[in-house]
């Protein structure tokens, strides 16, 4: 994701902290942030087409992040996903998470510079797959 033109990073997480920590941090890279309380909610907006990365939790009420990622994905292929949870033993889930093109499933606390790095470096790896 080069951080020349305006993208759309879309943070859905239903802690608000968490939401309002990542707008921050993204608005603070230069990218304009859309922050959404559920994928329910992320989906029935049709805001995933003009996302160029979705930064997710994995266990959300309703809808987790496993499941929004494998309902954009087969659309949006080219839209990077990217997972923070705070649940230790995902080892299960962060395997799906990147046998579906996950580009970071990262455990809170997690380090910011390293989520942006993956997040830049996202669309040259879609592009190869």
């Amino acid at each position: 994701m080069e951080n020349g033109a305006r993208h759309i990073v879309v943070a859905v997480n239903d802690d608000f902290r968490v939401r309002e920590s990542l707008e921050s941090l993204i608005e603070s890279a230069g990218y304009e942030a859309l922050l959404f309380s559920s994928a329910e909610e992320f989906l029935l907006l049709g805001a995933v087409a003009a996302a160029a990365c979705v930064i997710t939790g994995v266990r959300m009420e309703a809808m987790d992040g496993i499941e929004l990622q494998h309902r954009t994905r087969p659309d949006h292929p080219a839209v990077s996903v990217a997972f923070i949870t705070a649940h230790e033993n995902s080892d299960e889930i962060r395997r799906q998470a990147f046998d579906e093109g996950a580009v970071a499933f990262l455990y809170k606390p997690f380090n910011a510079a390293d989520l942006l790095e993956r997040m830049q470096a996202a669309p040259a790896s879609n592009r190869e797959k």
